[in-house]
């Protein structure tokens, strides 16, 4: 089989600089693509906050300087996690502002310099279809670039490939999860940041240039586990 190659393609990265950002940065250098990353966190390309626009515009225009194209956009970086219990007006904006507002901006800021055969990848969660408490800010904003993902999808079309991953529970600790933590996952454990960006890879790959306008959940199965109080050993505690 061909080994992958991203020899002379460049890969624009948001949240690049830890976790499953990181990991993707690092297979995208790995397989010969120049990366540029946008993270709040030091980083080697460029230290910014991708709820500022004017930051955005000064990102891109600097992309677009040093490259004069783009050939994979990888909308990674997290809003934050409030509940209708704590969540100020400013909180919840800026949740929108960095997970739905930043990739769609930063769509459009590129929208005339994406290479032939471009992709798009919005990193969604699983957190896009279920729910626990006062999870609000996180999960529109994921929810919202869900919806962005087959929108960008279907205006893009025959141009630049747009999808979306939704991960579940993805360890980007050094320590090891074990017991029923990973027991209760089908998968038998819980996900590695390599999990989300062998398939971030693999979307950005001519093997998946049928593909467009979908979401693909990486959760180990939990999504797909129906849970009933008594079942199976689950049981449920009630709230007093």
């Amino acid at each position: 089989m061909r080994r992958m190659t991203f020899k002379n393609k460049v890969a624009v990265i948001t949240g690049g600089s830890q976790g499953i950002g990181k990991a993707i940065a690092e297979q995208f250098t790995a397989l010969g693509a120049k990366v540029a990353i946008i993270d709040i966190q030091d980083n080697p390309y460029f230290v910014g906050d991708i709820a500022d626009k004017t930051v955005l515009e000064k990102f891109a225009e600097k992309v677009i300087k040093d490259f004069g194209k783009v050939d994979f956009l990888i909308n990674n970086a997290p809003p934050a996690m409030h509940g209708i219990n704590d969540c100020t007006y400013e909180q919840f904006e800026r949740a929108l502002a960095v997970g739905v507002t930043a990739p769609f901006y930063l769509a459009k800021l590129f929208n005339g310099y994406f290479a032939e055969g471009a992709s798009i990848i919005n990193i969604s969660s699983s957190r896009d279809r279920q729910s626990q408490p006062n999870t609000e800010s996180y999960t529109a904003a994921k929810g919202g670039i869900s919806a962005l993902t087959h929108a960008l999808a279907i205006t893009l079309a025959g141009r630049v490939r747009v999808n979306s991953i939704s991960p579940g529970w993805i360890n980007t600790t050094e320590t090891e999860i074990s017991g029923v933590d990973a027991t209760q996952q089908p998968a038998g454990r819980v996900g590695k940041p390599s999990d989300i960006a062998e398939m971030v890879m693999f979307l950005c790959s001519d093997k998946a240039g049928f593909i467009t306008g979908e979401n693909i959940c990486i959760d180990g199965g939990m999504t797909k586990q129906m849970i009933y109080h008594g079942d199976f050993g689950w049981s449920y505690n009630e709230k007093k």
